[in-house]
């Protein structure tokens, strides 16, 4: 296995060829923030929260989708990093309707976690309060499109992992949106195996078990990278 090696935050980090500057800084015990990114699911670089600076580059990259190379030396706390996941999680507060005292991921929430870790106290930002709808229409599960941050983890747990495909991403800008099946009510989807992937691996409250209050969502993202080591080894997953 060819070894790379690359200097992260004034650190020698040996890392493996083909690895990315999140997996090689995460080994090295360096935290970058992420939200959209989860071990078991490819990289899409959805919520920036992970950007760096790589010197030479004029532009911030994304770690988890940047691939380690001989001699790169990257920078992950700068101030001006740190301004700008402050405003990310700014941004994602704002522009949907999260009311942490009443979700029922409050306590449990990754958007929460994130918002402690980049000091985030208060929003700078005006609030948008947009209009949108709760689907219940599955027996089992809701989801609830105010605290959906279209990190796309539910589309790509559905796909890669459970291969029903029965979310995806639609629209754009503002009205960007999860849609089940054809943009159809989740309850309707014939492709949906039940399973609850999606619920899992949600970082918020956007998706959550139906009869749960306030705070009472306990998701384990974690779980899935055990469940797909289970199924390569054709063992019963944990």
């Amino acid at each position: 296995m060819s070894v790379r090696t690359l200097r992260i935050d004034g650190r020698d980090v040996a890392s493996a060829d083909g690895a990315t500057v999140l997996e090689a800084a995460r080994v090295a015990g360096v935290a970058i923030p992420t939200l959209c990114h989860l071990e078991g699911l490819s990289p899409v670089a959805a919520c920036r929260l992970c950007l760096v600076e790589i010197e030479g580059s004029p532009k911030l990259q994304p770690a988890c989708i940047t691939p380690v190379s001989e001699g790169l030396v990257v920078h992950t706390a700068t101030p001006r990093l740190r301004e700008i996941r402050r405003t990310v999680i700014e941004l994602l507060f704002t522009e949907g309707n999260h009311v942490c005292s009443v979700c029922v991921a409050n306590g449990h929430c990754e958007l929460q976690d994130r918002a402690v870790e980049v000091g985030m106290d208060h929003a700078r930002l005006p609030y948008r309060f947009p209009d949108r709808p709760v689907d219940l229409s599955h027996p089992r599960f809701g989801l609830d499109h105010n605290r959906c941050i279209l990190c796309s983890r539910c589309v790509r747990v559905c796909d890669e992992v459970e291969g029903a495909h029965v979310w995806d991403v639609a629209w754009r800008g503002e009205h960007c949106r999860i849609i089940a099946g054809l943009d159809q009510p989740w309850g309707s989807v014939d492709a949906c195996t039940d399973c609850g992937k999606c619920v899992m691996v949600c970082p918020t409250g956007a998706l959550f078990h139906k009869g749960d209050s306030e705070g009472e969502k306990h998701e384990d993202p974690s779980r899935l990278a055990a469940l797909q080591r289970a199924r390569h080894a054709r063992q019963e997953a944990p």
